[in-house]
C-alpha cells in the first residue's frame, strides 16, 4: 500500500492534535504522584469511561478479533472475551464504589490496607514487579507486534523501524503529562480510531467480491452457514466447551486478565481511583463496558468475515503481499491485509486511527506500569521519604525503560492470540480470590501468595510440556489450573492465621463492604452495617449484563438482516435500560458514605 500526501497530512495532523494536551498538562502532572498517576482524583465519569475503552482498543485488538473468528470459524469464538462482560458489570455494581472509598493511589497499595505484616508487603512488592514489569511488557509487546505487522503491510516498514518510531512517540506522550494527559488524549484518539474502524468495514463491504451485506452473507451461507452464529455448534462438544461453556461459566470469574480483572484492577482500578466521586467511578465503568462490548466489535467482525472471501487461505495473503515478512503472516494478518481497499484520505484516517489506538493503549500501560514500579516498589521499599518531584522524575525515567524492554520482547512473540492465551493461563484460578477478598474477612495475604504461586507453577508446567512435544488443549489446561489453584489457596486460607483484628476493623470502616462475609467482625467490634445492599447490586449486575448483551446481539441481528430477532433484542434493550435507570436511582438514594478527594 502507498500513502499519498493527503494521507500523510491526516496522520501528521492527528499526531499534532494529540501532542497538545500533554504539553499543556505537563506542569500539572509534574506536581506530585497523585496528579501523575490518578489525575488528582478529579476526573469525571465520561472521561474515565472513554479512557478505559480507548485503552482496551489497540492495534492488536482488530487483529485479535480477526484471528479468533478465522481460527475458530465462528463469530461465536468471540465468547472468549464477550464472557468477560460478566465480571465487567460485576465490577460496576459491586466494586467500583469500594475502590473509590479505599483512597489508595494504586490497586497494589490495597494489599497493605487490607492485610498486615511482611506477607502483605511481599505481595505488594512482588506484584509491582510481576505485573508492572513482566505482565505489562508482555501486553505492550503484543500491541507492538500488531503495530509492526500493520506497518509492514501498509507502509512496508521493517519491525525495527516501526518499534523505534513508535517508542519515541509513546515515551514523549507518557512521560510528559501523566494520567491527565492520557485521559484527554484517549478522548481524542478514540474518536479517530473508531472512525477508521468503521471506514475499514464500509469499504471492505463495497468490494465486488463481497457485494455489500447481502452478498457477504450469501457467500458465507455457501461457505459455512454456521460462521455468523452468535453461539457455537453444540453438536461439536469440544468446540462448544472451549469457546463458550468454559468462558461463560468458569473463565470470567476465575481468571485474572488485564482490563477484565474480577473485581477490577490494573488500569481499570486506576481510572476508578481517579474519579472525582463514587458515582463517577460507577457510571464511568458502566459506560466503558457498554462501549467496549456493544459499540466496538461489529466493524472488526465484519472485516474478519469479508476476509474469509478475499483471503480464504493464508497463502492468499502472502500472494497479495509478496514483500511482507513471511514470519509475520498468520490469520491475524488478514485484518491489515483488508485495509488495501481503503481509498486515499480514508487510508490516512485508518492509519491515524490505528496509531491513535496504539498510542492510547501504550501510554496507559507505561503510566500504569510505572505507577507500580515507582509507588509500590521504589517508593515503598527502596527510597521512601523523597520529594514528590523526585518520584515523578523516576516515573518518567521508568516509562523509557519499560518501552525499551517491551520493544525487545516484541521480537519473541508470534501473535496477539498467543500472548492472550499466555496471560489467561498464568492468571487462571486467581480470579475468585480477587472477588472474595473484599467481602470475606478470612482471606489473608498468604491466600494471595498461594494463588499466584500455584497458578504460575501449573502454567509453567504445561508450557514446558507443550515445548517437549506433549501439548494439552488450552481449555483443558485452563480447567486444571483453575481447580488446582482454587484448592490450594482455600487450603492455605484456613491453615494460616487471619489478618489482625485491628486491621480488619479499619478496613471495614474505610470501605464498608456489604454482605454476611463481615458479620463476625461487625458484631465483635459493634460496627454499623454497610449502606450498600447486595440484592440491589445483584439486580444491577443482571440487568446491566442484559443491557449490554441485548445491544451487542441486537446490532448483530440487524446487520445480519434478521429483523424479527433484532426486534426481540431491541425490546429487551429498552426494558433493561429502564430497569437499569431505576436500579441506579435507588443506589444513589442509599445513605452515602463519606467521600474524599484525598
Amino acid at each position: 500500500m502507498q500513502l499519498n500526501t493527503v494521507d500523510w497530512l491526516i496522520v501528521t495532523l492527528s499526531i499534532v492534535i494529540c501532542f497538545l494536551p500533554p504539553l499543556i498538562l505537563s506542569r500539572r502532572a509534574g506536581k506530585n504522584t497523585a496528579e501523575f498517576f490518578t489525575s488528582g482524583r478529579a476526573a469525571p465519569w465520561w472521561l474515565i469511561g472513554i479512557s478505559m475503552v480507548a485503552t482496551t482498543f489497540s492495534t492488536d485488538t482488530p487483529n485479535l478479533i480477526t484471528n479468533i473468528v478465522r481460527n475458530n470459524g465462528y463469530v461465536a469464538g468471540n465468547w472468549v472475551w464477550w464472557a468477560f462482560l460478566l465480571t465487567g458489570i460485576m465490577t460496576v455494581f459491586f466494586y467500583a464504589r469500594l475502590w473509590r472509598r479505599s483512597r489508595v493511589l494504586t490497586d497494589l497499595e490495597f494489599y497493605e490496607v487490607r492485610y498486615t505484616g511482611k506477607p502483605a508487603s511481599f505481595v505488594r512488592g512482588f506484584r509491582a514487579i510481576y505485573l508492572g514489569l513482566f505482565f505489562n511488557c508482555v501486553i505492550m509487546a503484543s500491541v507492538n507486534l500488531a503495530a509492526a505487522k500493520i506497518a509492514n503491510v501498509i507502509l512496508g516498514w521493517p519491525m525495527t523501524k516501526t518499534l523505534i518510531v513508535c517508542s519515541i512517540i509513546n515515551v514523549i506522550f507518557a512521560a510528559t503529562a501523566g494520567l491527565w494527559g492520557v485521559l484527554v488524549v484517549d478522548l481524542i484518539q478514540f474518536g479517530i480510531a473508531m472512525t477508521g474502524a468503521f471506514a475499514a468495514a464500509i469499504f471492505a463491504l463495497k468490494q465486488p467480491e463481497i457485494g455489500g451485506l447481502p452478498g457477504l452473507f450469501q457467500k458465507l451461507e455457501v461457505l459455512n452457514p454456521k460462521i455468523i452464529s452468535f453461539l457455537p455448534d453444540f453438536g461439536d462438544w469440544s468446540i462448544a466447551l472451549s469457546i463458550f461453556i468454559i468462558p461463560f461459566f468458569i473463565q470470567w470469574w476465575s481468571v485474572w486478565y488485564p482490563g477484565a480483572e474480577p473485581g477490577g484492577g490494573s488500569y481499570i482500578a486506576q481510572r476508578m481511583l481517579a474519579a472525582k466521586s463514587e458515582k463517577d467511578a460507577l457510571s464511568g465503568t458502566l459506560f466503558f463496558n457498554f462501549a467496549h462490548y456493544a459499540i466496538r466489535p461489529w466493524p472488526w467482525i465484519l472485516v474478519a468475515l469479508c476476509s474469509f472471501i478475499i483471503y480464504p487461505n493464508l497463502s492468499d495473503i502472502h500472494l497479495a503481499f509478496p514483500n511482507v515478512d513471511p514470519r509475520l503472516i498468520g490469520h491475524d494478518m488478514a485484518y491489515p491485509a483488508m485495509l488495501r481497499f481503503l481509498p486515499h484520505g480514508f487510508l490516512g484516517i485508518m492509519v491515524a486511527g490505528l496509531l491513535a489506538a496504539y498510542v492510547s493503549t501504550l501510554v496507559t500501560h507505561l503510566n500504569w506500569g510505572s505507577s507500580y514500579l515507582v509507588h509500590d516498589f521504589y517508593r515503598r521499599f527502596l527510597n521512601p521519604g523523597a520529594s514528590e518531584k523526585h518520584y515523578v522524575g523516576v516515573a518518567r525515567l521508568t516509562t523509557v525503560v519499560l518501552m525499551i524492554l517491551a520493544s525487545l520482547l516484541t521480537f519473541i512473540l508470534e501473535s496477539a492470540k498467543a500472548s492472550f492465551d499466555l496471560m489467561l493461563s498464568i492468571g487462571a484460578g486467581t480470579g475468585l480470590i480477587y472477588l472474595l477478598r473484599w467481602f470475606w474477612w478470612r482471606i489473608n495475604a498468604w491466600s494471595e501468595i498461594a494463588a499466584m504461586a500455584s497458578s504460575f507453577s501449573v502454567a509453567v508446567f504445561f508450557f514446558v510440556r507443550g515445548k517437549l512435544g506433549h501439548p494439552i488443549p488450552s481449555h483443558i489446561t485452563l480447567l486444571i489450573t483453575i481447580a488446582f489453584t482454587t484448592v490450594v489457596w482455600l487450603a492455605v486460607t484456613y491453615l494460616t492465621r487471619p489478618v489482625e483484628k485491628n486491621k480488619l476493623i479499619s478496613f471495614y470502616q474505610l470501605v464498608k463492604p456489604a454482605g454476611p462475609g463481615w458479620k463476625k467482625i461487625r458484631q465483635e467490634a459493634n460496627l454499623e452495617a454497610s449502606p450498600d445492599k447486595l440484592t440491589l447490586c445483584l439486580a444491577g449486575w443482571v440487568t446491566g449484563c442484559l443491557f449490554v448483551y441485548s445491544a451487542l446481539f441486537g446490532a448483530g441481528a440487524y446487520i445480519y438482516g434478521r429483523q424479527n430477532l433484532g426486534i426481540f433484542w431491541s425490546l429487551l434493550f429498552v426494558v433493561s435500560t429502564l430497569a437499569l435507570i431505576k436500579i441506579m436511582s435507588k443506589i444513589w438514594a442509599e445513605p452515602k458514605t463519606q467521600e474524599t478527594r484525598s
